[in-house]
């Protein structure tokens, strides 16, 4: 397992992100998902996010990412929210026929934590500090 660093920590993060269009709008294929993933891998070294793996459905798309303790992440999800849409409808406009209005991404969203070891070993390992052998 190969661990991320700064000057002051270890650290291991990753996230499980499931974003989907306003009202399950069947959009995506796989050039506007490949678009869509470019503009995510272009975003994301600003909030010290990285992409590990993509993938989508007509109406949503599944994102692996590693991420930094320091990482916005909410922050992050807004903005590239916000440019996927605009530069998604701009550069395939025959998606604005199946929107409502002008939404695209559902305001809300999925994220979680991926990885490491399952739960029950954690509280197992916490609860058994200070135990003697």
């Amino acid at each position: 397992m190969e661990l991320d660093n700064n000057a002051h920590s270890v650290f291991l993060l990753h996230y499980h992100l499931i974003l989907v269009v306003k009202y399950r709008r069947k959009v995506f294929d796989d050039k506007v998902s490949d678009r869509a993933k470019a503009i995510f891998e272009y975003i994301a070294p600003k909030y010290h996010i990285t992409l590990m793996e993509w993938n989508h459905d007509q109406d949503h798309v599944h994102v692996l990412f590693r991420a930094h303790p320091k990482s916005e992440i909410s922050k992050f999800i807004n903005a590239y929210k916000s440019a996927s849409s605009r530069l998604i409808k701009k550069e395939f406009p025959s998606i604005k026929t199946k929107l409502w209005k002008e939404y695209f991404w559902s305001q809300s969203f999925c994220l979680i934590t991926a990885g490491g070891a399952p739960l029950s070993v954690i509280k197992q390992y916490i609860e058994s500090q200070g135990e003697k052998e």
